[in-house]
């Protein structure tokens, strides 16, 4: 398209972070406005506070119709519980379902609690099943009872089949929407079939095939649909071995296949081999988005559920108690560890000075052992065998490096210092620390997978503890033998 064809003045072609700063704006001047209007006598006073309320709600809401409902999830989301609910009765009522579906858990419920049990109903009700599946298994449960009470008998059935799959499965994550086409039918008769519908559901790359008993037989792309003569039947053209998952399949796999194979959908059957939806890539995607936001607040001792830039106080504070008394832990094990050389450092006051550098570069090397662990966890659960060589490998490396910059370090203190014997200590103990890191960093997050544990969640707690106590324990153990 020519650039000027583009108007920049419209909402969705700018920067979302303006758009958001624009209605943040608007909801601003619109509450000081108000403010001034009840400070006047006039006698419409009453009136004028309601035509400036008036103007900028119908700014506001051409505003947010001109988004994408992605966009308008992040507007409620970076907007205060006040402003959002203000925001959010200006949203076009045929988007808000889409819109629920692309916030987070916390302001998903914010927003469907204030609403009425009625209109969250008629919201609701425009959505597919597996739609209605992924917003009701996250809202409280006497929400999701009323909205499924609302819902004709064939929609309540789709939606309690698909809830019934575990939340880990490739049967929450399908889409019921799916064309079947019979193998004996020609591509003429399927491209009749396609022409009376209204549209095609997203992400339709392929048509599914099926038997007269519903039972995968192959796929047929649109490409080969339109290549190829209309005469020709499906079942000779169709790709007869197509990749497909069972209900029962979990995530993991899926995404394993549709990042190898680079698919865009696939069919999903039950255990019967009957088709009964499909998985596509946009689902795909969410989930692994999902999955990184949920592993980056875990590492951080967080719940993405339970978490949002307005949560009050005292709450939020409360949930962070038990990540602050671990961290107070280790911390306080590492004030015992230096306490035991107490004399030495009053001894050797440079040896305060250069300890933390050994702990905070021992942190690094285990971290970065983690990620690389609870990478491969993700991918595949690894074995005894992969773990030693994954510990071999992390163990070599951070030895050789130890060696190198620990006598870098050497170095540099032997400069600053003009001892010999402390540069050498500190040498040995920071090629020591990072060896051990590499070692706690593989280890960690395998131990607690194997206990049932989040490895995200504790391998950092571990590893802290283990390369600030180990580390000042180290440093000054050798400081002890050779220097005072």
């Amino acid at each position: 398209m020519n650039q000027t064809e583009l108007d920049p003045n419209r909402p969705y072609h700018r920067h979302l972070e303006q758009v958001l700063a624009e209605i943040v704006g608007l909801l601003s001047r619109q509450a000081q406005e108000k403010e001034e209007a009840r400070r006047g006598d006039a006698p419409e006073q009453d009136e004028v506070v309601a035509q400036i309320e008036q103007q900028h709600q119908t700014v506001l809401a051409q505003r947010l119709a001109a988004l994408h409902p992605a966009d308008i999830a992040f507007v409620m989301e970076s907007l205060a519980p006040e402003a959002r609910i203000n925001a959010w009765t200006l949203v076009q009522e045929d988007r808000r379902g889409a819109v629920l579906l692309e916030a987070s858990d916390t302001v998903r419920r914010s927003l469907v609690l204030a609403m009425a049990p009625l209109e969250i109903s008629s919201v609701i009700r425009a959505l597919d099943a597996d739609d209605i599946a992924d917003l009701l298994s996250s809202l409280p449960e006497s929400v999701g009872n009323a909205v499924l009470a609302s819902l004709d008998q064939v929609e309540r059935d789709e939606v309690r089949s698909v809830l019934s799959f575990p939340e880990d499965s490739v049967g929450a994550m399908m889409d019921l929407d799916v064309i079947t086409v019979r193998e004996e039918a020609t591509l003429e008769a399927v491209l009749r079939l396609l022409r009376r519908k209204k549209a095609l559901p997203e992400h339709t790359q392929q048509l599914v095939v099926v038997d007269r008993r519903n039972i995968l037989r192959g796929v047929l792309s649109l490409s080969d649909l339109l290549v190829n003569e209309p005469e020709s039947l499906v079942g000779e053209i169709m790709d007869a071995q197509p990749t497909f998952f069972h209900t029962g399949d979990s995530t993991r796999d899926a995404i394993d296949a549709f990042e190898k194979y680079d698919l865009i959908s696939s069919p999903v059957v039950n255990l019967h081999g009957q088709v009964v939806g499909r998985l596509t890539v946009d689902a795909v995607v969410d989930e692994i988005q999902a999955r990184a936001q949920a592993d980056s607040f875990n590492q951080v001792g967080l719940s993405e559920a339970d978490e949002d830039l307005y949560s009050p106080v005292l709450p939020s504070a409360r949930r962070r108690w038990p990540w602050l008394m671990l961290n107070l832990f280790t911390a306080f094990l590492a004030t015992r560890v230096i306490s035991v050389f107490e004399d030495e450092i009053a001894t050797l006051v440079a040896l305060a000075t250069l300890m933390p550098i050994v702990a905070s570069i021992g942190g690094n090397i285990g971290n970065q052992a983690i990620a690389l662990v609870i990478r491969g966890l993700a991918l595949n659960p690894l074995g005894g065998a992969q773990i030693r060589h994954i510990l071999f490998r992390e163990v070599a490396i951070n030895a050789f490096n130890g060696l190198g910059w620990g006598m870098a370090l050497g170095v540099v203190t032997w400069l600053f210092y003009m001892d010999v014997k402390l540069a050498m200590v500190i040498a040995a103990a920071l090629a020591l620390n990072m060896t051990l890191a590499a070692a706690v960093g593989v280890l960690a997050p395998f131990v607690l997978q194997r206990l049932g544990s989040d490895p995200t969640r504790g391998a950092s707690i571990i590893l802290t503890a283990t390369t600030d106590s180990m580390g000042f324990f180290i440093f000054l153990g050798l400081a002890a033998m050779f220097l005072v």
